[in-house]
């Protein structure tokens, strides 16, 4: 049985429209990945957004390794633990409730899914009369069981939407069940949980109030692969036919049976799942974040392949997770993104292979021998040698020791980590990590006076250098040629924060002869402190001249990355309110220097040319009006009531400074040009991706914007000379159209069989479309019954195009009249016509453009529709 759509479909035949799985990534910064069906609608529940339909269905990957919901560490060892499984929910956003949902939920199970009264089971919470109620209309009184708000009460967050919960058990049979734990309510494994159905209906307060809610939601959730595993009887998740695909091709590529080696088999068959969907939504291999949680996923992998290969008496020494991901994007054609991306998801995760099988052997060597020595305690030190030398994370180390009965000395292994931030604090021209360790509390705070002189008479009133083992220690001089850490009794140099580099600059002594550069400024609690790098002697109490360099340049690019931060709120917020997203653009991130920008913000998608060109020319505009800065300092809640923009609130002090900047009002200490005429030009050299969710603007102003325009304005005079031609664009598509070759279609054509007719199908671009009916005209002859279904992406109107040509008796707008009946009942928009033997038309989604996904589920709908009509 095809469980999930006959999931889908039975709610969509409860008017419940079905939405495709959202990304793993989730836009909610408190979730690492979507670890549940009702995240895309979390908004919804919480009353942010408007529901675009009362009842809902989907099928929503779901990811449960790192963070709070972490199953990684138990793949493999247990029944039903994944990382990335399937979960089937309905919906309901202040439509129906209780009744309707244990009735659909019922229905369902014992009609659908075919199990009896006497194998369901049920549980409600101890305080739902309603729920208990309600299921006595379907099952034994005495199949019900009431639980506390351990078991059967859900809450998305500390406050907010909440309420009881109901879950339906299924009995397995007592016959291969023998643990004491194996009744109902127990810890046994003979009632399998396999769909829980929330009733929200309270809203908790910061006192622990439940509150009525005056629309109350449904929000339900069934693991695919549970019931999958359930139905076909076998005990294992991995067991299952879901799964046989994955086993044959772990099967071929270490050419060992899955009987004999079934723990590291569910191990790479639930990682290549977890992986190539990552990777495919947007996930890259890092060091941090989702990123770290990949690769630590992949290297769980590598080490279990390890054991298949020493199995055989071989060493691992050839990439082959890659392959095993082939075969997820084979079995999973579900989700059309991992046969677009095959290729390039497979040489990413090969790439990624190959860099930590340089390593393993050795580090499985270094573990097995320290192993040896090991009794109830693995050397930490050890442990961190893996981790530091050879890759190995540490909760890789914890999992190879689990079934030995040994930890890890993670006080060892941390004091090691210790011990190696030391020695490389004062690395790299700037140790600021060291700074960290310093301890200027004797000192007084000395004044920052850069807002007003960018150079001006102080004395040295400390100095710190690194000693033999690299910590920062006071000295009393510094020698020529060396660096070391200056406070100054007053200051012209601004720390970096906020974006901007800490200022550089040159100290000089009274009668203006240099003594030493400066390199970089940062702030430690109350004190400005700078590196410098002395050209000869320095001492405590000597008296200088510091004077700062390029101020100007940085002050030109920090107040451009203000009006860019505005002009992204108000071309983008106009966008993604268009779309139909309620979308918050916030900073994530900047850096700011003398000659670029760089500036991080939240948006869930690609900046189109169009709204690129939009952003630059708001700056621009902007930064024409030629108006002043203006400065001034208030309370942090009289600057929020200002409606200044306000970001890391929680580090304000009780008084801040706002600075306005044409359009632009937030609260931040930099330095900022003082008119905004002054920045000169804006140009954007860059968009980009920095991880799922966030984007990157990369742009120049001031000298370096003229130097940019000077720049691409000799590119365009090169390219001119080189084509011979004045009109650049016309060559380039006269160039470009000689180069292209004609479209060939013939073999993306999917061809169907039904009753002596036949459904030709291409799904491609609109180039292909005169191809395709030329194609269809030499049919003619061959086949007298043949209707071409053509479909493709219309981009301007963010839709998709269906053209419809009947070669025989078949009537084309018979045909139509039905497909706009089904698109009307799935909530797509529509516009069409045609004659007979042929019809057009335009399938729209309301406010926004379709996704991948939807567009996937719009082919197949109407694939099946038409041959339904052709089979009629």
């Amino acid at each position: 049985m095809d469980i999930k759509n006959a999931f889908l479909q039975h709610f969509e035949r409860l008017n419940h429209v079905r939405v495709p799985s959202s990304s793993l990534v989730p836009d909610d910064s408190s979730l690492l990945f979507t670890n549940a069906g009702m995240v895309q609608f979390k908004d919804i529940f919480l009353g942010k957004v408007a529901p675009f339909t009362p009842r809902a269905t989907s099928a929503q990957l779901c990811m449960r390794a790192g963070g709070k919901h972490n199953d990684l560490e138990n793949v493999g060892y247990t029944n039903r633990h994944h990382t990335l499984f399937e979960m089937l929910g309905n919906f309901s956003f202040f439509d129906y409730f209780k009744e309707e949902a244990i009735a659909y939920a019922y229905d369902f199970v014992h009609k659908t899914l075919g199990f009896q009264n006497k194998d369901i089971y049920i549980s409600v919470h101890e305080k739902d009369t309603q729920a208990y109620k309600l299921w006595q209309k379907f099952v034994p009184e005495s199949h019900i069981k009431t639980m506390g708000d351990k078991d059967n009460f859900w809450q998305m967050a500390d406050t907010g939407p909440c309420g009881y919960c109901s879950e339906i058990y299924i009995d397995q049979g007592a016959q291969a069940f023998h643990s004491e734990q194996d009744y109902f309510g127990g810890e046994g494994d003979r009632f399998l949980e396999i769909w829980n159905l929330v009733f929200m209906q309270y809203d908790r307060s910061k006192e622990g109030v439940l509150t009525p809610l005056s629309q109350p939601c449904i929000d339900t959730g069934m693991g695919l692969e549970r019931v999958q595993a359930l139905l076909e009887g076998v005990q294992n998740n991995f067991d299952s036919s879901l799964f046989k695909p994955l086993m044959a091709c772990i099967e071929e590529v270490f050419d060992l049976p899955y009987s004999a080696h079934k723990e590291s088999f569910r191990v790479l068959a639930d990682h290549a799942r977890s992986v190539v969907f990552l990777l495919a939504m947007g996930v890259y291999f890092d060091n941090t974040g989702r990123g770290y949680v990949l690769r630590r996923i992949l290297r769980r992998a590598l080490r279990h392949g390890y054991l298949l290969e020493h199995a055989k008496g071989r060493e691992l020494s050839e990439p082959f997770f890659y392959k095993i991901l082939g075969s997820v994007c084979a079995s999973m054609r579900d989700y059309s993104i991992l046969q677009e991306q095959q290729e390039s998801l497979q040489a990413e995760c090969k790439a990624e292979e190959e860099l930590f099988l340089n390593t393993l052997e050795k580090g499985m060597h270094l573990f097995e021998s320290a192993l040896a020595e090991s009794n109830e305690i693995f050397s930490g030190a050890v442990a961190f040698k893996l981790y530091d030398t050879y890759g190995f994370p540490l909760d890789l180390t914890m999992d190879m020791l689990r079934d030995k009965g040994i930890e890890v000395d993670l006080a060892g292994y941390e004091a090691c980590m210790q011990e190696q931030r030391a020695r490389s604090q004062f690395k790299q021209s700037g140790a600021k990590d060291s700074l960290k360790t310093l301890d200027l509390s004797k000192l007084e705070p000395n004044a920052f006076e850069g807002y007003h002189h960018e150079s001006l008479k102080a004395s040295i009133r400390a100095l710190y250098a690194p000693d033999d083992q690299g910590a920062l220690v006071s000295v009393q001089s510094a020698a020529q040629n060396t660096k070391a850490y200056v406070v100054l009794d007053k200051t012209p140099f601004y720390p970096q924060g906020g974006g901007p580099i800490g200022d550089k600059g040159v100290l000089l002594d009274l009668t203006h002869n240099p003594i030493a550069h400066v390199l970089d400024t940062q702030k430690v609690g109350a004190i400005n402190i700078s590196l410098v790098e002395f050209k000869r002697e320095g001492r405590v109490g000597d008296g200088v001249i510091a004077q700062v360099i390029d101020r100007a340049e940085i002050a030109k690019h920090h107040s451009a990355t203000h009006l860019l931060h505005l002009a992204l709120r108000e071309v983008l917020g106009r966008a993604a309110q268009a779309e139909g997203k309620n979308a918050q653009i916030q900073q994530k991130g900047s850096h700011i220097e003398t000659t670029r920008l760089r500036f991080d913000f939240s948006f869930y998608r690609a900046l189109s040319d169009a709204e690129i060109e939009a952003v630059e020319e708001f700056v621009n505009t902007q930064i024409s009006m030629g108006a002043s800065t203006n400065i001034e300092h208030m309370g942090a809640e009289a600057a929020k009531q200002s409606g200044a923009v306000m970001l890391f609130e929680d580090k304000y002090l009780e008084e801040v400074r706002v600075v306005r900047i044409a359009g632009s009002l937030e609260a931040c200490g930099g330095v900022h040009v003082s008119d905004s005429a002054h920045i000169g030009g804006f140009a954007i050299t860059k968009s980009s991706s920095v991880s799922a969710g966030v984007r990157r603007i990369e742009a120049v102003c001031g000298k370096t914007y003229y130097q940019f325009i000077a720049q691409e304005r000799a590119t365009l005079r090169q390219a001119r000379q080189k084509l011979k031609t004045s009109d650049l664009l016309k060559a380039l598509d006269t160039k470009a159209q000689s180069a292209t070759p004609k479209p060939n279609c013939a073999h993306l054509v999917q061809w169907h069989s039904i009753r002596n007719k036949q459904l030709a199908l291409l799904h491609a671009q609109k180039e292909h479309l005169k191809e395709f009916l030329a194609l269809i005209d030499t049919h003619k002859k061959q086949q007298k019954d043949l209707v071409a279904l053509f479909l493709y992406p219309n981009l301007q109107k963010q839709g998709l195009e269906l053209s419809l040509k009947s070669v025989g008796s078949e009537d084309m707008l018979a045909l139509l009249t039905r497909l706009k009946s089904q698109l009307d009942t799935l909530g797509y928009g529509h516009k069409g016509g045609g004659k007979r033997d042929y019809v057009s038309l335009l399938i729209q989604k309301q406010g926004g453009a379709l996704t991948p996904e939807e567009i996937d589920h719009l082919v197949q709908t109407l694939k099946q529709s038409t041959l339904d009509f052709m089979a009629g």
